[in-house]
Protein backbone atom coordinates (compact mmCIF):
# COMPACT_ATOMS: atom_id res chain seq x y z
CA UNK A 1 0.00 0.00 0.00
CA UNK A 2 1.36 3.47 -0.88
CA UNK A 3 1.15 5.95 2.34
CA UNK A 4 0.54 9.54 0.30
CA UNK A 5 -0.70 11.21 3.57
CA UNK A 6 0.60 10.74 6.86
CA UNK A 7 -0.79 12.15 10.24
CA UNK A 8 1.19 12.80 13.46
CA UNK A 9 -0.66 13.65 17.01
CA UNK A 10 1.18 16.58 18.61
CA UNK A 11 0.65 17.06 22.29
CA UNK A 12 1.07 21.17 22.70
CA UNK A 13 3.37 20.41 25.62
CA UNK A 14 6.23 18.97 24.02
CA UNK A 15 6.06 19.01 19.88
CA UNK A 16 9.30 19.55 19.14
CA UNK A 17 10.85 16.16 18.85
CA UNK A 18 7.95 14.23 17.05
CA UNK A 19 7.67 16.85 14.79
CA UNK A 20 10.77 16.93 13.98
CA UNK A 21 10.68 12.84 13.74
CA UNK A 22 7.11 12.90 11.26
CA UNK A 23 9.07 15.47 9.07
CA UNK A 24 12.00 13.03 8.56
CA UNK A 25 9.88 10.32 8.23
CA UNK A 26 7.64 12.59 5.00
CA UNK A 27 10.56 13.40 3.21
CA UNK A 28 11.95 9.84 3.42
CA UNK A 29 8.96 8.60 1.88
CA UNK A 30 7.56 11.28 0.00
CA UNK A 31 4.32 11.65 1.71
CA UNK A 32 2.30 15.14 2.82
CA UNK A 33 2.33 15.41 6.29
CA UNK A 34 -0.64 16.42 8.19
CA UNK A 35 0.65 18.15 11.68
CA UNK A 36 -2.12 18.06 14.05
CA UNK A 37 -1.28 19.83 17.76
CA UNK A 38 -4.07 18.83 20.28
CA UNK A 39 -4.63 20.70 23.41
CA UNK A 40 -6.87 19.07 25.59
CA UNK A 41 -9.21 19.47 28.99
CA UNK A 42 -11.71 18.84 31.30
CA UNK A 43 -15.26 20.21 30.81
CA UNK A 44 -16.61 22.59 33.18
CA UNK A 45 -18.81 20.99 36.72
CA UNK A 46 -21.86 19.28 35.33
CA UNK A 47 -23.99 22.01 38.14
CA UNK A 48 -21.79 25.13 35.72
CA UNK A 49 -24.24 24.60 33.02
CA UNK A 50 -27.03 25.43 34.85
CA UNK A 51 -25.52 28.77 35.63
CA UNK A 52 -22.36 30.95 34.73
CA UNK A 53 -19.70 28.72 34.00
CA UNK A 54 -16.55 29.69 36.31
CA UNK A 55 -14.32 32.39 35.29
CA UNK A 56 -11.53 30.49 36.55
CA UNK A 57 -12.71 27.34 33.88
CA UNK A 58 -13.03 30.05 31.03
CA UNK A 59 -9.60 31.72 31.71
CA UNK A 60 -7.63 28.09 31.94
CA UNK A 61 -9.50 27.58 28.16
CA UNK A 62 -8.18 31.19 27.36
CA UNK A 63 -4.78 30.49 28.30
CA UNK A 64 -4.96 26.62 27.05
CA UNK A 65 -5.59 28.85 23.91
CA UNK A 66 -2.62 30.90 24.07
CA UNK A 67 -0.26 28.57 24.76
CA UNK A 68 -1.61 26.04 21.39
CA UNK A 69 -1.28 29.65 19.29
CA UNK A 70 2.44 29.74 19.94
CA UNK A 71 2.84 26.16 19.44
CA UNK A 72 1.16 26.73 15.86
CA UNK A 73 3.42 29.85 15.49
CA UNK A 74 7.07 28.01 16.06
CA UNK A 75 5.37 24.88 14.11
CA UNK A 76 4.39 26.55 10.87
CA UNK A 77 7.74 28.34 10.73
CA UNK A 78 9.71 25.56 11.47
CA UNK A 79 7.42 23.41 8.84
CA UNK A 80 7.83 25.97 6.05
CA UNK A 81 11.78 25.90 6.27
CA UNK A 82 11.86 22.34 5.66
CA UNK A 83 10.07 22.32 2.13
CA UNK A 84 8.05 19.57 2.31
CA UNK A 85 4.54 19.24 1.76
CA UNK A 86 2.33 19.83 4.86
CA UNK A 87 -0.57 20.96 6.38
CA UNK A 88 -0.59 21.92 10.36
CA UNK A 89 -4.25 21.56 12.17
CA UNK A 90 -5.39 22.87 15.59
CA UNK A 91 -7.39 20.77 18.12
CA UNK A 92 -8.65 22.33 21.66
CA UNK A 93 -11.65 19.52 22.48
CA UNK A 94 -12.89 18.11 25.61
CA UNK A 95 -10.92 14.54 26.73
CA UNK A 96 -13.71 12.78 26.18
CA UNK A 97 -13.98 13.98 22.55
CA UNK A 98 -10.31 13.74 21.51
CA UNK A 99 -10.52 10.27 20.11
CA UNK A 100 -13.50 10.34 18.02
CA UNK A 101 -11.93 14.10 16.70
CA UNK A 102 -8.87 12.77 15.70
CA UNK A 103 -10.55 9.56 14.16
CA UNK A 104 -12.91 11.90 12.27
CA UNK A 105 -9.24 13.24 10.80
CA UNK A 106 -7.73 10.10 10.31
CA UNK A 107 -10.21 8.79 8.04
CA UNK A 108 -8.44 11.06 5.26
CA UNK A 109 -4.84 9.82 6.02
CA UNK A 110 -3.27 6.69 4.93
CA UNK A 111 -1.36 6.28 8.34
CA UNK A 112 -1.32 7.87 12.48
CA UNK A 113 1.93 8.38 13.59
CA UNK A 114 2.15 7.59 17.15
CA UNK A 115 5.59 9.67 18.33
CA UNK A 116 7.55 8.62 20.99
CA UNK A 117 6.97 12.16 22.92
CA UNK A 118 3.09 10.99 23.54
CA UNK A 119 4.30 8.85 26.57
CA UNK A 120 4.95 11.85 28.18
CA UNK A 121 1.05 12.56 27.73
CA UNK A 122 -0.52 8.92 27.68
CA UNK A 123 -4.16 10.46 28.10
CA UNK A 124 -3.41 12.00 24.79
CA UNK A 125 -1.61 8.92 22.99
CA UNK A 126 -4.74 6.64 24.45
CA UNK A 127 -7.19 9.13 22.75
CA UNK A 128 -4.93 9.40 19.30
CA UNK A 129 -4.21 5.17 19.44
CA UNK A 130 -8.13 4.82 20.27
CA UNK A 131 -9.41 7.44 17.64
CA UNK A 132 -7.88 6.32 14.53
CA UNK A 133 -7.99 2.50 15.06
CA UNK A 134 -11.63 2.30 16.22
CA UNK A 135 -13.39 5.81 14.85
CA UNK A 136 -11.73 5.92 11.48
CA UNK A 137 -10.54 2.89 11.43
CA UNK A 138 -6.41 3.57 10.19
CA UNK A 139 -3.05 1.75 10.90
CA UNK A 140 -1.26 3.30 13.26
CA UNK A 141 2.58 3.16 13.86
CA UNK A 142 3.59 3.32 17.12
CA UNK A 143 7.74 4.31 17.70
CA UNK A 144 9.57 3.82 20.98
CA UNK A 145 11.93 5.28 23.34
CA UNK A 146 15.25 5.68 20.99
CA UNK A 147 13.80 4.54 17.84
CA UNK A 148 12.62 6.01 14.41
CA UNK A 149 10.10 5.25 12.44
CA UNK A 150 10.22 3.67 9.11
CA UNK A 151 7.82 1.87 6.58
CA UNK A 152 10.99 0.64 4.71
CA UNK A 153 12.68 -1.97 7.08
CA UNK A 154 14.75 -4.30 6.13
CA UNK A 155 13.96 -6.83 8.85
CA UNK A 156 9.54 -7.86 9.98
CA UNK A 157 8.71 -9.64 12.47
CA UNK A 158 4.70 -10.74 11.48
CA UNK A 159 3.00 -11.26 14.69
CA UNK A 160 0.16 -14.25 13.28
CA UNK A 161 -3.10 -15.31 14.77
CA UNK A 162 -5.11 -16.21 11.92
CA UNK A 163 -7.35 -13.41 12.97
CA UNK A 164 -9.21 -11.15 11.22
CA UNK A 165 -6.81 -8.10 12.99
CA UNK A 166 -3.68 -10.14 11.92
CA UNK A 167 -5.34 -10.45 8.39
CA UNK A 168 -5.45 -6.21 8.31
CA UNK A 169 -1.84 -5.60 9.68
CA UNK A 170 -0.55 -7.96 6.01
CA UNK A 171 -2.97 -6.16 4.02
CA UNK A 172 -1.34 -2.59 5.02
CA UNK A 173 2.21 -3.99 5.29
CA UNK A 174 2.51 -5.90 1.96
CA UNK A 175 4.22 -3.69 0.15
CA UNK A 176 6.63 -3.38 2.79
CA UNK A 177 7.26 -6.93 3.26
CA UNK A 178 7.32 -7.23 -0.44
CA UNK A 179 10.61 -4.84 -0.29
CA UNK A 180 12.01 -6.38 3.15
CA UNK A 181 15.24 -8.72 3.14
CA UNK A 182 13.27 -10.69 5.69
CA UNK A 183 9.91 -11.47 7.20
CA UNK A 184 9.20 -13.71 10.14
CA UNK A 185 5.80 -15.02 10.61
CA UNK A 186 6.10 -15.65 14.87
CA UNK A 187 3.40 -17.34 16.14
CA UNK A 188 3.38 -17.99 19.64
CA UNK A 189 1.82 -21.18 20.81
CA UNK A 190 -0.31 -22.20 17.97
CA UNK A 191 -2.46 -24.94 18.16
CA UNK A 192 -3.40 -26.67 15.31
CA UNK A 193 -6.61 -26.18 14.09
CA UNK A 194 -8.30 -26.84 10.74
CA UNK A 195 -10.55 -24.10 11.26
CA UNK A 196 -8.22 -21.58 12.31
CA UNK A 197 -4.57 -22.22 11.73
CA UNK A 198 -4.57 -24.82 9.59
CA UNK A 199 -3.09 -28.54 10.13
CA UNK A 200 0.38 -26.56 9.58
CA UNK A 201 0.29 -22.87 11.71
CA UNK A 202 1.67 -20.64 9.55
CA UNK A 203 1.75 -22.62 6.24
CA UNK A 204 -1.08 -20.88 5.20
CA UNK A 205 -0.11 -17.27 5.19
CA UNK A 206 3.34 -17.97 4.88
CA UNK A 207 2.13 -19.59 1.22
CA UNK A 208 0.01 -16.44 0.87
CA UNK A 209 2.87 -13.86 1.51
CA UNK A 210 5.56 -15.81 -0.73
CA UNK A 211 3.24 -15.69 -4.10
CA UNK A 212 3.47 -11.83 -3.30
CA UNK A 213 7.64 -12.34 -3.42
CA UNK A 214 7.77 -11.70 0.30
CA UNK A 215 11.33 -13.76 1.27
CA UNK A 216 9.48 -15.26 4.36
CA UNK A 217 9.56 -18.25 7.01
CA UNK A 218 7.65 -19.40 9.76
CA UNK A 219 8.69 -19.94 13.52
CA UNK A 220 6.19 -21.68 15.84
CA UNK A 221 7.54 -20.57 19.36
CA UNK A 222 6.14 -21.84 22.97
CA UNK A 223 6.16 -19.35 25.28
CA UNK A 224 6.87 -20.89 28.26
CA UNK A 225 5.13 -18.71 30.32
CA UNK A 226 6.49 -16.08 29.21
CA UNK A 227 4.06 -13.17 28.02
CA UNK A 228 3.11 -12.92 24.02
CA UNK A 229 4.42 -9.46 24.04
CA UNK A 230 7.86 -10.57 25.65
CA UNK A 231 8.33 -13.32 22.49
CA UNK A 232 7.40 -10.54 20.07
CA UNK A 233 10.12 -8.50 21.50
CA UNK A 234 12.83 -11.13 22.00
CA UNK A 235 12.21 -12.14 18.40
CA UNK A 236 12.41 -8.55 16.99
CA UNK A 237 15.91 -8.31 18.59
CA UNK A 238 17.11 -11.83 17.76
CA UNK A 239 16.81 -10.51 13.82
CA UNK A 240 17.41 -7.25 14.30
CA UNK A 241 13.80 -6.05 12.93
CA UNK A 242 13.05 -2.40 11.86
CA UNK A 243 9.31 -3.31 12.23
CA UNK A 244 6.71 -5.56 14.24
CA UNK A 245 4.03 -5.99 12.09
CA UNK A 246 0.36 -6.92 13.97
CA UNK A 247 -3.61 -6.81 14.50
CA UNK A 248 -4.88 -4.82 17.18
CA UNK A 249 -7.46 -5.56 19.68
CA UNK A 250 -8.56 -9.05 19.39
CA UNK A 251 -10.66 -8.83 22.66
CA UNK A 252 -12.44 -5.41 23.32
CA UNK A 253 -10.98 -2.24 24.23
CA UNK A 254 -12.68 -2.77 28.02
CA UNK A 255 -11.48 -6.34 28.47
CA UNK A 256 -7.87 -5.42 27.35
CA UNK A 257 -7.88 -2.61 29.71
CA UNK A 258 -9.03 -4.70 32.80
CA UNK A 259 -7.29 -7.82 32.10
CA UNK A 260 -4.32 -6.79 30.02
CA UNK A 261 -3.86 -8.10 26.43
CA UNK A 262 -1.08 -7.94 23.75
CA UNK A 263 -1.93 -4.38 22.09
CA UNK A 264 -1.71 -3.08 25.64
CA UNK A 265 1.66 -4.70 26.25
CA UNK A 266 3.07 -4.02 23.02
CA UNK A 267 1.92 -0.46 23.25
CA UNK A 268 3.31 -0.38 26.34
CA UNK A 269 6.41 -1.87 25.52
CA UNK A 270 7.68 -2.65 22.05
CA UNK A 271 11.40 -2.50 21.56
CA UNK A 272 11.11 -1.42 18.01
CA UNK A 273 8.47 0.32 16.14
CA UNK A 274 4.69 -1.16 15.69
CA UNK A 275 2.74 -1.25 12.91
CA UNK A 276 -1.03 -2.03 14.17
CA UNK A 277 -4.38 -2.76 12.16
CA UNK A 278 -7.77 -3.10 13.08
Amino acid sequence: MSYRTVISILSVHQPEEDLRSAIAFARKEGAHLVAILVSMFVPPAVEAYAGAISTVWLEERDKDRLQLLEAEKKAREYLAATGISFELELLQTEIALADNQIGTRARYADIVLIGRNLNLDPELRARAIDGALFSAPKPILVVPEKKEPTLSPRNIVLAWDSSVEASRGVREALEMMKAAEEVVVTMVDPTASYGLNGGEPGADIATFLARHGVKVSVERIASGGRSVADVLNEKAIAIDADLIVMGAYGHSRLRERIFGGVTRDMLEGAVVPVLLAR
